[in-house]
């Protein structure tokens, strides 16, 4: 009877999961209609639905729509997706839910590696009627030097932390020294920089998904999607090593190659949002924290929620940057780390019963 019992509550807390994942997942394109509509310029519902099924009736809101919308909406999604799951899978295969591409340093080191690429061939602000079109400069040799600065980082944290004896309070803290560490070297190539480079550097380090185009988005996907398949299918190897890395190796789980993966590919994503759209911090660490909260830690669930979630939540965090200082639009990096922040202080002070 008892067995019974406990496989009666197993399925209902899997149905209940489940009935959680598609509720936000079906709330998505709702979002994703009023993220569209609000702006410095409102497009009523019935005109987007005319735009996208009736042809062009307006060339204004069909460019608008188009050429910075749906793009920025779309990026939105995407980044949120991505820096999502690569924190949820860090927090797994270190087993430390304050783990995050963020508090790690790889976005800090993808930061200074773009940002050197910048300045050693020479990036620039080219504008058009007062108005930033692009840095000019390649954003394939943006994305190597943030790629190959934060798999680098990356390898480092992972060698000093197998050194120090794999304890949990190490990561965050070489996570808190390399993070200042290239910090102060972003900071230390603004100060050599001349005025074109500066102004390039500055502009990009700003996360904001208003900088994303067709071309951006065809990048994010192709990373994003078969990267998040591939962790979904290590869930069961992140369950195991939850338990303990001794527990996890007697399961015949490949705990060291599970890591490395594990860590270049979520270093790898973090790169690509870093190097495309900027610094968004604090994703990647409150929203797995959030799903483990609402759905649990069972990473069969955890994951695609994780990934359903930061998109949500990213692009909800867009739409209100956007219309907090109508007409003027405030970078998305801003709202998450001002939210971000109070929640990251909250889970530090409440650690104990992480």
């Amino acid at each position: 009877m008892y067995k019974r019992d406990l496989i009666l509550r197993y399925r209902r807390g899997n149905t209940y999961k489940i009935l959680i994942f598609f509720v936000v997942l079906l709330l998505l394109p709702f979002l994703f209609c009023v993220s569209i509509s609000v702006g410095s310029a409102s497009i009523s519902l019935q005109e987007i639905y005319s735009v996208f099924f009736c042809g062009v009736e307006n060339e204004r809101i069909f460019r608008i729509v188009f050429n910075i919308r749906l793009p920025q909406s779309i990026s939105a999604l995407l980044a949120g997706a991505g820096l999502s799951i690569a924190g949820a899978t860090m927090q797994g295969v270190l087993r430390n839910p304050l783990c995050s591409p963020f508090t790690l340093g790889i976005s800090s080191a993808a930061a200074f590696g773009a940002a050197l690429t910048l300045l050693i061939f020479g990036g620039k602000i080219i504008a058009q009627d007062n108005t930033i079109i692009n840095i000019g400069f390649s954003q394939t040799a943006i994305a190597g030097g943030a790629f190959l600065s934060s798999i680098l980082t990356c390898l480092i944290i992972l060698l000093l932390d197998r050194f120090c004896g794999s304890r949990l309070e190490t990561i965050i803290l070489l996570g808190v020294a390399f993070s200042s560490l290239f910090t102060a070297g972003l900071m230390f190539l603004q100060y050599i920089a001349d005025e074109s480079r500066l102004a390039a550097i500055v502009y990009w380090t700003f996360g904001d998904t208003a900088r994303g185009t067709w071309n951006t988005i065809t990048i994010l996907t192709f990373c994003t999607i078969p990267i998040a398949i591939y962790l979904a299918f290590q869930a069961w190897n992140y369950n195991a090593l939850s338990f303990g890395e001794e527990t996890a190796q007697s399961l015949g789980v490949p705990v060291r190659r599970v890591q490395i993966v594990t860590m270049i590919l979520a270093s790898f994503l973090t790169a690509v949002m870093v190097s495309l759209l900027g610094i968004i911090g604090f994703v990647g660490l409150v929203v797995p924290h959030l799903s483990r909260l609402i759905i649990g830690s069972d990473y069969r669930f955890l994951l695609p929620f994780s990934f359903v979630f930061g998109a949500f939540l990213l692009l909800f965090a867009d739409t209100a940057a956007r219309v907090m200082l109508a007409p003027r639009i405030l970078p998305v990096s801003i709202l998450t780390a001002f939210i971000g922040a109070p929640v990251f202080i909250a889970l530090l002070m409440g650690r104990r019963t992480l």
